[in-house]
Order: C-alpha cells, then structure tokens, then sequence
C-alpha cells in the first residue's frame, strides 16, 4: 500500500511492480480514495469507508481509462456522504447485482414452481418463450413498467392475435409479478400490470350439422390411419376431451359398466366418461398390442401419441370440413343432445364440466326445444286448450 497524491499524470503513468498481482495507490489528499494497478495494465478508482456498524467495506468506482479522476473523486465524495448518512452504498450495490432478469426469474423461479403445481405449466412455458420472454426477458425485473407492458400487449394485437390469447398472456404476467412480490425477489415493489384490463374470451362456437356429421363420419372411417381414425371417432361419439381419449389405458375400462375412467381430469378429479353402444362397438374393434397398456399407441413409440393433428387434418379437408377443429367435436356432441332435448344437467355430467356455467353456453341451441318444453307448464294449468266443460277462471276484482 502507498500513499500519493494522485494527478492525471500519476494515473496515466502508474505501473506495477516486477513480481506483484496488484498495487494500491491511495491518495493523500481524499481519505479512502485509492487506484488499484494491475500487473495486467488494468487500473480502477475504488473508495473504502466504514459503515455505521464500524465495518471497513470498499466499493469500486470504476476504471481509469472510462473515468477521469475528476469523475472518480467526484463519485468517491458522493459514496462516502451516503455512507455517513446512513447509506450502505456496497449493500445497495450488492442488492442491485441480486435483482433478476424477468428471463432469469421466469426460468430459475416461476416455471420450477409452476411445474410443482401446475396441470397446465408447459402452456406457461410456451407462452413464455414464444411471446413473453423475447419483448421482456432481458429486462431486469426492477426495470418493467406499465410502458413496456403496454408496448408487449399492443405489439400482440397489431399481429392480429385473438384477445383469449392476449388476455393469457396478461394474466401470466400479472401472476407472475404477485408471486414475485410474495417472494420478495430483489428490485420487486409493485406490480407492472395493474390497472391493464383482460380482454374477454371470445367463444368460438361451432357446432356439426347432422349432414355435416355423415360426411365427418365417412371420411374417419375412409382414413388410412385406422387407430387414429377411431380415437377420433371415439371423441365424437363421447364427448370426451383428446388427452381423455389418447391417454387411455385398457385397465380404464370397465364393460359392464360401460364407462372409461378419467384419473386426472381438467377439474384435477377424476371422473368416467359414459360410454354408449357405438363407442363400445369401436373400443372392442380395437386389437390390444401385446404388453402395451395404452389403447391408442404411437406405432413408433407405443406411448399415446401428444396430439391427433395430421390424421386429423387430413380428415376433416376430405370431409371439407377445413375450419372444423378438433374440440368443436366435443361441442358437437353437447348440440346434438341439446337439441334432441335432453337437460343441460345431464349434458354437464356426461362432458365432466365442474361447474353449470360452462355447460350453459349450449342452451341457446334448442328453441323449440325449450318452446315445447315452456308449453308443459300451460298443459299443468290446463290453460293449452280451454275446454267447453273447464270453469273459466275469474279475477278476484271481477264480479
């Protein structure tokens, strides 16, 4: 350690000894302030201090060749007045350091928890990587605001994206920034998203025709692809939704009862999917693969194939049905029964919705249905046809 009276030439010319690491310059003139030479050539400003707990801490200024020693001197006086007005311009540092990127903490801390705890956390993950992480990611958690939130929301609706698949996003997002404040991540004191309102779903409604339903039915069973072929056959004729079908195992069934067990449905319960004669008669058309517990393997694999999409496609194009999607079967199946005039609570037991609200979006299907079933209170009341022998019925006021 030496002490000098640093100047710009001192600085400029400073070199360290044969044989050492390091040297340190401290100055004379400014308590604290000192320049470290590298053997390297490197050369950088620091300024020690003693916090208000009588601890020597040293905080680094910056290099010589960015900073002038007017500007180091400058930061090393600000540095030291923080300190002795109770500051702790190392610990604020530190903090600082420890504050995440938004791509840091959504890959380090949410998605491992989100994993834990979540059915749905890849659909996170996708959202995430697709969408979110490339606008945000690099930021650091502390420096997103409402502004960037906004500029990310409006570049998604600029690209034509669906306001569900905006509004996900914004929920992400929001969830995330409460979890962060709940853990209390470094540099998180509010929440970005507040204030921004979620866009409302819009619910595609599409429902097969019965003529519809012939072509549908003719194209699956033309298909080349047999298996899949009546995996989708199978998700017409239930209702079922594509994992429950796709992820069955034979151990699920149950032929007496004609039922096939869910173990882990959307609700996170399980439940049976009602199996009638003509999914039966597809189920048993079916030839088990010696040693595979699955009923729809993947020829590759023998795992239950993530997704129906190419066989699917194929199917409803020749059907000409290109706009139809694969859900809109389920659907279907709910219109078909609505319409046939069967309760929307026995409708909600056989799609395993949790609740009556998602099942009600179908009673708008069957007016006649529902007129018809209005005209029953009048039969009760024997008001439909008065007849000649029926008393008329008399207000109280009338004499």
């Amino acid at each position: 350690m030496s002490r000098i009276r640093l100047t710009s030439r001192i600085v400029a010319r400073a070199a360290c000894c044969d044989g050492k690491r390091k040297v340190e310059l401290f100055d004379v003139d400014q308590r604290g302030f000192l320049l470290e030479v590298r053997a390297s050539g490197g050369k950088t400003f620091y300024q020690r201090y003693t916090d208000l707990r009588g601890r020597d801490r040293q905080i680094r200024i910056g290099p010589a060749d960015a900073l002038t020693l007017a500007q180091a001197r400058s930061k090393a006086r600000q540095i030291v007045a923080a300190a002795f007005l109770g500051a702790d311009p190392a610990t604020e540092r530190d903090l600082m350091r420890e504050v995440p990127t938004f791509e840091t903490f959504a890959k380090e801390k949410y998605l491992p928890h989100a994993e834990s705890c979540k059915r749905s956390w890849k659909t996170d993950e996708i959202m995430l990587r697709v969408h979110i992480l490339p606008e945000l990611g690099r930021l650091c958690v502390d420096e997103i605001a409402a502004g960037h939130v906004d500029v990310f929301l409006t570049k998604m609706r600029a690209q034509n994206y669906a306001p569900g698949t905006i509004g996900r996003a914004l929920v992400l997002l929001r969830h995330m920034f409460n979890l962060a404040q709940k853990w209390k991540t470094p540099g998180i004191n509010g929440n970005p998203t507040a204030g921004f309102v979620i866009p409302p779903d819009v619910q595609r409604s599409r429902y097969l025709s019965p003529e519809e339903a012939a072509r549908l039915i003719a194209a699956i069973r033309a298909d080349q692809n047999e298996l899949a072929a009546k995996a989708i056959m199978l998700l017409l004729l239930t209702g079922a939704r594509r994992n429950e079908v796709t992820q069955a195992r034979w151990d699920y069934l149950d032929w007496n009862k004609r039922t096939l067990l869910v173990p882990l449905s959307k609700s996170g319960r399980p439940r049976v999917v009602t199996l009638n004669s003509a999914a039966v008669e597809v189920l048993r058309s079916i030839e088990q693969v010696p040693g595979n517990p699955y009923i729809f393997p993947a020829q590759t694999t023998g795992r239950p194939s993530p997704h129906l999409f190419f066989p699917w496609d194929r199917i409803r194009k020749r059907a000409g049905l290109a706009d139809l999607r694969l859900h809109d079967l389920r659907h279907s199946f709910a219109s078909f029964l609505v319409n046939e005039g069967i309760s929307l609570y026995q409708v909600q037991h056989l799609l395993g919705h949790a609740n009556s609200r998602s099942t009600a979006r179908y009673s708008h299907l069957a007016p006649q249905t529902l007129a018809e079933t209005a005209e029953t209170v009048a039969s009760v009341l024997r008001l439909q046809r008065p007849q000649s022998d029926q008393p008329e019925i008399q207000l109280a006021d009338q004499k």
